[in-house]
This record gives structure tokens, C-alpha cells and sequence, in this order.
């Protein structure tokens, strides 16, 4: 009788079981468990919860693209912010000026992030670490001010405002509609970049973060290897923004400001860096975290009291949260994960690392 690939651990037989997507008869019952629950949510939550399932869906997608640039192939960004923006403007742009429907601004925004990744991905090719990230951080800006520009030049001072999208003749309107129309854009993201990292570009991603030069020797090229990282990772972005353009209804610099680049990259560090489920988890924790952060404050005595102190507070929540991670739990929630995962299923043994410590 064969054996389960896990029933010792991880050990696997064959690269089939390596590149599979479920490995296993309790993963392919889970996963059938998590679509039903997905699929069913939208039908038994409120407008609210309805409205938060989409801001995580639409996170995810921004934090894949970054995961992908940063957690993959190692190349700092400090302007997925920009990229966000590039994508929202270009789908409000286009359907404001030329009435261009969801089918034509959606593969434009994506474009317009591809051409934006080539252009600030050059540097990376010359510049590293601190010099990489100003000039990305420049790509912000420089989106921003653009936006900005076309704004008040055009007399739209509250923001871009878009009609519902339309696709195959029905309008996308409403929360339950855009819960499943962000989730499918969330899945076929999630699958892209499984089956993009699963490719020899993927690898040759992992082989450049750990060591460039060891990579190039190996026959990598490296310099074309990094920009196809901004380009992916680029136009997945902008896509994300074209979608939140959409969903919200409107366009504006003010959605768009530095603390979002931050907010992304707090995503792939608290969910773990070099992880597509970390991103994922990283995308749920930083975008229901400051609801949790208004709820624990009304809960205080005299909360109206503290109604002023409500971003401040959001704010060093955030900030100490991603300083707790940095230093106690550096794998982020995914090595958390990972840590009960093993505990299941070498239970009721305990697993020592190489140093004696117990896990």
C-alpha cells in the first residue's frame, strides 16, 4: 500500500508531486472546503464585510506584484504606490476622454505598468540596495504629480469618477457582483504567478535573491532577468489600481500616497517574505487590521474621547506590529503557518533543529 508523499513530513517522490498544486487527498478536500466557503460568503456576510472581502482581494493582487519583485527576485520597490496609480489613471483617463470600456482599459493599465516597469527597471540593472529603492521611490512621485497635473488641468478637483464597468452586456454593480468578479481576478493572479515561479524564469528569479554573481555563473542573465521582474510585477499592479478604479468609482492622487507603498510592503513582510501564501496572508492581516484597531478603541470607556486619536493610533499600531515581526517572527505569518502545519503532521513528535532547540 503507498504511502501519503506526507506522511513523513514533506518528502516527496517524483517532480509531479513537486510542481502539483495539491499534493495530497486532505489539501484537494480543503481547498474544494475553502472554494464552497468563498462561493457562499457573499450570499450570508453584510454590505460591510461584503465591501472588506473586496479591499482583500484587490490587496492581494497589489501584494502577488510585489511579492513577486521583492520576495522572488530581491529587488526593492518604494513605488508600488506609483505603479497603483499609473494603473487607475489610465482606466480613468481613457474611459473619461474616449469612453473606452473594462475590456480596452484593463489590458492599457496593464501596458502602461509594463512600459513603467522597463523605464524605472533600468536602474536596478546599475543601482542596488539603498540607490535602487530612491529610484523607485522617484516612480512614485513622479505618477503622482502627473496624476495630479491632469486633475487640475481637466477640473476634476474631487477625482475621476467612472461608470460601472460592463462586460459581455451586464453591468458590474453592487457588492456581491464585484466579490466575485474581484475574486476571479484575485485567482487568476494567484495562478499566474504559481505557474510563473514553477518556469525557468522563476528560478533564475530565486537564484538571482540569493546571489547574483553565483546566478550569472550559472549562465543566468541577470540584467534581463531583473527588468522581466519589473515588468511582471509592474503591470500586475497597475492592473490592481485599474480594478480599484473601478470598484470605488472614482480616481484621485489622494488614494495614493506613500504610507500605501508602505502598507504593501508591510504586507510582504508580516505575511513572509518569498511566499505567495505570505502575500496572501500579509494582503488579509494589513487590510483588516486598522477596522480592528477603530473597534478595539470604541470598545474603551468614553470612546468618543478617543474618536481624534483614531489615525494616530492606526498608524503606531501598524508601525509596531511591523516591528514585532521584524523581530520575533522575521517568516512572517506564513512561518507561523508552517510551524502548526508541521506540528499536525509530525504529531506526536517533536522536531529538533541542527542547534538542539525544539520546535
Amino acid at each position: 500500500m503507498s504511502r501519503s508523499p506526507r506522511a513523513s513530513g514533506y518528502f516527496r517522490t517524483g517532480y509531479a508531486q513537486e510542481i502539483a498544486l495539491t499534493q495530497t487527498r486532505l489539501e484537494r478536500i480543503s481547498l474544494i472546503i475553502f472554494v464552497l466557503l468563498l462561493a457562499a460568503f457573499p450570499f450570508l456576510a453584510t454590505a460591510f464585510y461584503l465591501d472588506l472581502a473586496c479591499q482583500v482581494f484587490l490587496a492581494s493582487i497589489g501584494a502577488l506584484a510585489l511579492m513577486l519583485l521583492t520576495g522572488y527576485a530581491g529587488q526593492v520597490s518604494l513605488g508600488h504606490a506609483g505603479l497603483l496609480s499609473a494603473g487607475a489613471f489610465t482606466a480613468g483617463i481613457l474611459f473619461r476622454e474616449f469612453d473606452a470600456p473594462f475590456w480596452v482599459t484593463l489590458p492599457a493599465a496593464a501596458l502602461s505598468g509594463a512600459l513603467l516597469g522597463v523605464i524605472f527597471g533600468l536602474p536596478s540593472l546599475r543601482l542596488r540596495g539603498l540607490y535602487l529603492s530612491v529610484s523607485t521611490l522617484a516612480l512614485h512621485f513622479v505618477v503622482v504629480y502627473l496624476g495630479g497635473e491632469y486633475e487640475s488641468k481637466r477640473g476634476f478637483s474631487t477625482g475621476i469618477t467612472i461608470d460601472a464597468p460592463k462586460i459581455g452586456g451586464y453591468t458590474i454593480y453592487g457588492g456581491r457582483i464585484w466579490y466575485f468578479v474581484l475574486l476571479a481576478f484575485a485567482a487568476a493572479a494567484l495562478l499566474i504567478c504559481l505557474n510563473l515561479l514553477r518556469s525557468r524564469t522563476g528560478r533564475a528569479w530565486r537564484a538571482i535573491r540569493m546571489h547574483e554573481t553565483v546566478a550569472e555563473a550559472l549562465g543566468i542573465g541577470v540584467a534581463a532577468h531583473k527588468l522581466l521582474a519589473f515588468v511582471f510585477s509592474s503591470s500586475m499592479a497597475a492592473v490592481a489600481g485599474a480594478l480599484f478604479a473601478y470598484y470605488r468609482g472614482f480616481v484621485s492622487v489622494e488614494a495614493f500616497s506613500l504610507f500605501l507603498t508602505i502598507q504593501y510592503l508591510a504586507m510582504v513582510i508580516i505575511g513572509g517574505m518569498g511566499s505567495l501564501l505570505g502575500a496572501l496572508l500579509g494582503a488579509t492581516f494589513v487590510t483588516i487590521f486598522p477596522y480592528i484597531i477603530e473597534i478595539g478603541l470604541l470598545a474603551l470607556p468614553g470612546a468618543q474621547r478617543y474618536a481624534s486619536l483614531l489615525f494616530a493610533v492606526n498608524y503606531a499600531g501598524f508601525g509596531l506590529v511591523m516591528i514585532l515581526f521584524l523581530i520575533f517572527e522575521p517568516l512572517g505569518l506564513v512561518g507561523i503557518w508552517h510551524r502548526i502545519q508541521s506540528y499536525f503532521l509530525l504529531w506526536p513528535f517533536k522536531h529538533r533543529s541542527a542547534s538542539g532547540s525544539r520546535r
